[in-house]
């Protein structure tokens, strides 16, 4: 059977992933603890012992924030870990898969950007993430970097369930208005990452030399756009449908009215066109999403 080693069990995507990921083979899922993405003797010592067929690296130092402060944890895992990771994949023959980041853009595009688009990070997450594309595309393995953006779910840190929490703490909330993107639910992209490879990894092999013929990198985002103050608006909206929501009072601001450390692109928004020609996959909208993923939140509460 198709050995496959997941790491960043914990995170918001690889939670989602040990589901959708297994029907394709024996997934061994990892965190921190069983593998430190800072210590590459680590990395090696998992792999080896593993001995995967398939890598799916959806761990990363994702504190966009802290990143500015932490630039050399933060190049350890997201630049070094992953091309030590395609290494180790070369030496067994096996295919990796790795997420990267709508950040690598510096949001100067008017249009949605196309994987062609040259890349220019504004902040050091972006730089790493970045670094981790290159390192992977150096080894020379199989393999399918997939950008993405915004990522929220029901479970870990992110903008959907820190909107939540503060609506039950604040009558009014003053949201950024002029930063663009695709809010993209964790569990979608999960579910696209396993149609991809079950397309292309062949269930008679534990491995498939299809995935050679379309290594690259792929933007996987939900369909449509929005700002952060319009991503916080549909989420209230749609959490109101429930029978006990105070829905608080939302005022648009410029980015430059709430600084962080890290500089973000204003606009981050990526298209799917490569991803569809090549796979046929068609992303649901990022309302739709939303939706599903609320709908999901409310039956396990």
């Amino acid at each position: 059977m198709r050995k496959i080693l997941l790491t960043g069990k914990n995170g918001q995507v690889g939670w989602e992933l040990q589901r959708t990921l297994a029907s394709l083979g024996d997934v061994v899922v990892v965190g921190h603890h069983e593998m430190d993405l800072a210590d590459p003797d680590s990395i090696r010592k998992v792999i080896g012992q593993v001995g995967p067929d398939l890598i799916v690296n959806a761990a990363a130092y994702s504190a966009v924030d802290k990143a500015e402060s932490e630039p050399d944890l933060a190049m350890a895992v997201n630049g070094v870990a992953p091309g030590i990771m395609a290494e180790e994949a070369k030496r067994l023959n096996a295919v990796m898969v790795h997420y990267s980041t709508d950040y690598v853009f510096d949001g100067t595009k008017t249009d949605p950007y196309s994987e062609e688009d040259t890349p220019n990070p504004l902040n050091v997450y972006g730089r790493t993430k970045l670094a981790g594309e290159r390192a992977i595309q150096a080894v020379g393995v199989p393999h399918l970097i997939l950008r993405t953006s915004w990522v929220y779910a029901a479970r870990g840190k992110n903008f959907l369930l820190t909107m939540l929490k503060l609506a039950r703490e604040r009558s009014e909330l003053k949201i950024v208005d002029d930063q663009i993107g695709a809010p993209t639910w964790g569990r979608m992209l999960a579910e696209a990452t396993s149609q991809i490879l079950a397309q292309h990894l062949s269930p008679l092999c534990r491995q498939s030399a299809s995935i050679t013929d379309v290594s690259g990198v792929y933007h996987v985002v939900s369909e449509g756009s929005t700002t952060w103050y319009g991503f916080a608006r549909k989420i209230f909206e749609e959490a109101s449908r429930g029978a006990s929501f105070a829905m608080p009072r939302l005022i648009p601001i410029p980015a430059t009215d709430y600084p962080l450390p890290a500089v973000r692109p204003r606009n981050s928004t990526m298209s799917n066109v490569k991803l569809g020609q090549t796979f046929g996959l068609a992303i649901p909208s990022w309302e739709k999403s939303l939706a599903l993923c609320l709908q999901e939140m409310t039956k396990s509460a």
